[in-house]
């Protein structure tokens, strides 16, 4: 069977070590007899894993000379159409799988588009109870960090509002093809019991993303246009005297129920 050659375009860098692809497909061991939606899964050397595992795998791969390969590596997949071809980031889970059952995502994820699949992970949250794989290190570290970290961002908060992060390991630039020029981290995330963030969730996101956006000034300042206009900002909140990578998920909550507080006064 023909190799399939990595596509720079596609972020393609093939996982060549199987024991690093058996820990990955292990990150999933605790949810057997769920649906498992794999993203580019390439050549397969994790649909091998999660299939021994016995999991319930479905693929989804975007580049055809990959699904051409899986095809023919695992026709059992093929038979029962759960080789798709497509873009896991315009795939909606639930067209894909009626019904309320939890799915899991795994995958090792091209780095160009690694934040991405995880903001179109948040989008089928009451979902995807757990998702779990390989991306680019300082991606893995972000989504994990907690308060106080400097490398706390956007993605880090959003996500952890509804799912427990962890950082899992550390993988070597030297057992992919080609090599990538960064190391790779493999991190798990696990949906936590929280249904209702107890705040407008539309509004928590915009206040996440404009603190973020200037995350050198306090929050006093970078929060400005979000303020009501028909009362002056609050100025003595001790959460105002603080930067954004420094709050927790329920100071974030905290915060946003402030702005809104403003809003409603107007």
């Amino acid at each position: 069977m023909a190799q399939v050659k990595p596509k720079k375009a596609l972020g393609q860098h093939f996982l060549t070590d199987t024991d690093i692809a058996r820990r990955i497909a292990d990150t999933l061991l605790p949810y057997k007899g769920l649906r498992v939606v794999e993203v580019g899964p390439g050549m397969g050397v994790l649909t091998r894993f999660l299939l021994e595992a016995g999991h319930d795998v479905t693929v989804i791969e975007i580049d055809h000379e990959s699904v051409e390969y899986l095809k023919n590596r695992f026709p059992q997949l093929e038979s029962e159409g759960r080789i798709i071809e497509g873009d896991f980031l315009t795939t909606d889970l639930n067209e894909l799988f009626p019904g309320p059952e939890p799915i899991c995502v795994i995958g090792n994820y091209p780095y160009n588009i690694s934040s991405q699949i995880f903001f179109h992970i948040l989008d089928f949250k009451d979902r995807v109870v757990c998702c779990s794989g390989m991306l680019q290190k300082e991606v893995a570290e972000r989504i994990t960090a907690p308060e106080g970290n400097k490398t706390r961002g956007i993605l880090s908060v959003l996500l952890q509002a509804w799912y427990n992060a962890e950082y899992l390991f550390t993988v070597s630039e030297h057992v992919f093809n080609p090599p990538p020029k960064v190391k790779s981290g493999v991190i798990r995330l696990v949906r936590n019991d929280v249904t209702d963030l107890g705040t407008d969730p539309r509004l928590f996101k915009q206040v996440v993303k404009t603190t973020f956006g200037q995350r050198r000034k306090m929050l006093r300042s970078s929060l400005r246009p979000l303020w009501g206009t028909a009362t002056p900002p609050p100025t003595d909140h001790p959460l105002l005297s603080m930067r954004p990578e420094q709050l927790s998920v329920a100071q974030f909550i905290e915060l946003t129920n402030l702005v809104a507080s403003t809003r409603r006064q107007q």
